[in-house]
């Protein structure tokens, strides 16, 4: 779960990076869609049954490694903090953590004769 409270952080960061170092348009949407979706996803996955959600940061992340490009940013510090950001996203979305329990298996469960869920 540490991994994805850090998740959290870094799209606090991009949420509010254009106001500490300067806002061009183009930055400043960009880190107000991606923050969001970062953190969004980030918090659903601290929990066990829904840990699998911390990979969905995977295509923000790589967006943030294309945006500077796609988006022609001008500022070297605006490149650097969205470029830096993806890596760390892609990184710490990537650690899995700790499951200890059975969520009784998804669909595969319905043809079982004893799913988990079930058990008691």
């Amino acid at each position: 779960m540490w991994a994805q409270v850090i998740n959290t952080i870094l799209g606090i960061w991009l949420m509010v990076a254009p106001s500490f170092l300067g806002e061009t348009a183009a930055y400043a949407d960009n880190g107000h869609i991606a923050g969001p979706v970062i953190v969004t996803f980030a918090v659903v996955s601290f929990w066990e049954a829904t840990r699998n959600v911390r990979k969905w940061n995977y295509p923000v992340a790589a967006w943030l490694l294309l945006a500077p490009w796609i988006l022609g940013y001008t500022e070297t510090w605006a490149i650097i903090s969205d470029m830096g950001t993806g890596i760390l996203v892609i990184i710490f979305a990537s650690v899995k953590g700790k499951v200890e329990g059975s969520f009784g298996g998804g669909w595969s469960s319905l043809w079982k004769d004893n799913p988990a869920h079930m058990q008691q």
